[in-house]
């Protein structure tokens, strides 16, 4: 019976140990843009069919074990079935109002700008209640699956509702990678900075804003989430305007040219350090 109960044991640890999201990224970005009005939409439960919200691919394929990045598009009224995901997902809001959250909890309506993270086997509903609603999606791992909350399980991770009031703004006072007078501000939302641990954070650029973003790791990928920037990856290139769902990635030491009319937030994900000039 000791060594059953042994055995036992170990494989438990082992299937949650497996189910801990991955802090790294081992596939390298390269530059590359995707503009909203090029994103290729799809139905993100496919066996739903148009009962499902939207999925827009913006790098990755979440239908396979690899981490991606994704838009979500939900009809108004919209309400799931309590269900569960395989991985942890992590979302920002776009545009409308979003609620995640236990089916029984009370509405926490999540504005444009805001951020939750979705652990897996988390048993859980997604509601939205804004004429357009659309949210940014990031995995780390895949395939992204939907199952019933009979399967539900606890992977030691816990879900985050953040409303974009309750962001925490830092700006070049209070972090070094950022020019002195630039008024640039960063909003660090998860992940470690160790060296090459995967992390997130959103960038506000003010209007006005003329500079560059270099990249310092193998990995960076960034998604506008509200204004609008003119990007390009070096003065040779050509200019892409990049409105709210817009997709750029850059390699490493790639420094892309950033211009902004308007204020913009952008969320940008790497496995490493990066600086705006």
């Amino acid at each position: 019976m000791k060594t059953s109960f042994t055995i036992l044991f170990i494989l438990i640890v082992s299937v949650i140990s497996l189910a801990q999201t991955p802090t790294t990224d081992n596939i390298k970005s390269v530059n590359e843009v995707v503009t909203a009005d090029n994103v290729e939409w799809g139905w993100l439960n496919p066996l739903r069919g148009d009962k499902s919200p939207a999925a827009g691919e913006l790098w990755g394929d979440r239908t396979k074990n690899e981490p991606a990045g994704f838009l979500v598009k939900f009809k108004k009224g919209f309400s799931s079935p309590p269900h569960i995901h395989n991985i942890t997902y992590r979302g920002v809001v776009i545009k409308g109002l979003l609620h995640n959250d236990d089916e029984n909890a009370e509405k926490q309506w999540l504005p444009a700008g805001s951020y939750w993270q979705q652990p897996a086997g988390e048993a859980h509903i997604t509601a939205a209640d804004g004429e357009e609603n659309m949210a940014f999606l990031d995995i780390q791992e895949g395939p992204y699956l939907v199952k019933p909350t009979s399967k539900a399980f606890d992977n030691g991770e816990r879900p985050v509702n953040v409303d974009k009031t309750n962001l925490v703004w830092l700006n070049a006072n209070d972090i070094r990678w950022v020019a002195e007078k630039s008024n640039v501000q960063t909003a660090f939302l998860w992940g470690s900075h160790q060296k090459n641990q995967l992390r997130a954070a959103l960038l506000k650029l003010p209007a006005g804003f003329k500079g560059s973003i270099k990249n310092l790791s193998p990995n960076f990928r960034a998604v506008v989430i509200s204004g609008k920037v003119t990007h390009q990856y070096s003065k040779k290139e050509a200019k892409n305007v990049l409105e709210p769902g817009s997709y750029f990635g850059a390699k490493e030491n790639a420094e892309p040219l950033l211009d902004t009319d308007t204020e913009t937030v952008i969320y940008i994900r790497s496995n490493g350090d990066f600086e705006v000039k």
